[in-house]
């Protein structure tokens, strides 16, 4: 039984671990979707396809990642008893604050798609730091675990 679990608990992991693959690089790429759909003319048949890309990469990847990530990663926390570690309340909420980030992202997208532009490329460009400094912190925590 013990080897059951540790099979299923490696499986979850790596499970885990494939899906914020999938979920990183699509925090990364929508908000540079976003610099380029800015610079596109409003109104224009680029800005309309940049709008088709954005959407897309909500629906196809980021979406389903998310709700993935989620889903084995708390399943995770419960096989490893991870609430009662301090490393996994840093991590855990680097991660709710990943997950606004990414709502925050689907807002913009929805407002780029109605023609308001409110940031400008260098505060997107900006705002594309985000996840990299996310991941840094949550693989320092999960893998050193400093308290």
């Amino acid at each position: 039984m013990q080897q059951v679990l540790a099979m299923i608990y490696l499986w979850l992991k790596a499970g885990h671990l494939i899906f914020v693959i999938f979920w990183m690089a699509g925090l990364f790429m929508l908000p540079r979707f976003f610099v380029y759909h800015q610079e596109a003319p409003e109104g224009s048949p680029e800005s309309a396809i940049w709008v088709d890309r954005e959407s897309k990469l909500m629906k196809i990847i980021m979406w389903p990642a998310l709700v993935v990530v989620w889903v084995l990663g708390m399943a995770l926390a419960f096989n490893i008893d991870a609430f009662q570690q301090g490393w996994f309340h840093a991590k855990f909420a680097v991660v709710l604050a990943l997950t606004a980030y990414h709502f925050w992202l689907a807002n913009y997208a929805q407002l780029l798609a109605a023609g308001q532009r409110k940031l400008t490329g260098k505060k997107l460009r900006l705002l594309n730091e985000i996840p990299g400094i996310a991941a840094a912190l949550i693989v320092i925590l999960v893998i050193v675990k400093p308290f």
